[in-house]
């Protein structure tokens, strides 16, 4: 097994998954995009993690690197890779697999519910996580389901939050690989992003940060799940 784990900006990495590699002593290589690195050729790599940004999918003019990468996550489908796209990374492979993305009805930042569907249910990343779990979100824009995907997770406020194509590639809208001090860090960042929110009460950095404190073990067991069933569970085909 190799991993390349693809970055698009310093302040988003890898988080549990770092974490749960080196536990686990499974090589793999971070390449963060946003600093002018080339992407790899594919051959040496099992699984393919894309994880988010401050971007936007349909910024290529502003981002040159995106469209790079949408053949790459192309080709990374094609060949049967195992991959795992995060907030960004999972809009990123539905425009690969030819669906929109676009502004979201509501700009998620903080912790939400989502549920699964019957299909998530028994889905062997997710069928070992309640039926009903909260996340942690940092998005405005959201994506259609791939045709010939399956709808993995949704919500009330953003009806698409999950979705498997194929038997081993995944796109999660939601941060399952955060740690508490990246969310820390983010806060503390992205002020722009969340300005707007800092009318409600549960979007102010001190109430966040008490969720974060509160949520945040049981989410870390949850993620370092969910990351061993993914690299256990999804073989390369090709």
């Amino acid at each position: 097994m190799n991993v390349l784990i693809v970055k698009h900006i310093e302040i988003e990495g890898p988080g549990l998954i770092e974490i749960y590699l080196k536990k686990e002593k499974i090589p793999n290589q971070i390449l963060n995009l946003g600093t002018g690195f080339p992407l790899p050729k594919l051959d040496s790599f099992t699984h393919i993690v894309i994880l988010g940004g401050p971007m936007n999918v349909y910024e290529e003019n502003r981002y040159p690197f995106l469209r790079e990468e949408d053949f790459f996550i192309k080709e990374a489908i094609q060949r049967g890779k195992s991959i795992l796209g995060i907030c960004l990374g999972a809009q990123l492979i539905a425009k690969a697999l030819g669906a929109k993305v676009f502004k979201s009805p509501e700009k998620e930042i903080g912790w939400y519910d989502v549920s699964l569907t019957r299909i998530g249910s028994i889905d062997p990343l997710f069928s070992n996580l309640p039926k009903t779990f909260s996340v942690f979100q940092w998005h405005e824009d959201t994506f259609e389901i791939p045709h010939g995907a399956r709808l993995i997770a949704t919500s009330s406020s953003v009806l698409y939050q999950a979705f498997r194509y194929g038997d081993n590639a995944y796109g999660l809208q939601f941060h399952l690989e955060v740690t508490e001090g990246m969310i820390q860090e983010w806060i503390g960042n992205y002020e722009e992003e969340s300005k707007d929110l800092s009318s409600s009460p549960r979007f102010s950095k001190a109430e966040m940060m008490t969720e974060t404190e509160i949520k945040i073990e049981t989410y870390t067991k949850r993620g370092m799940k969910f990351l061993k069933n993914f690299f256990m569970k999804c073989s390369p085909t090709g």
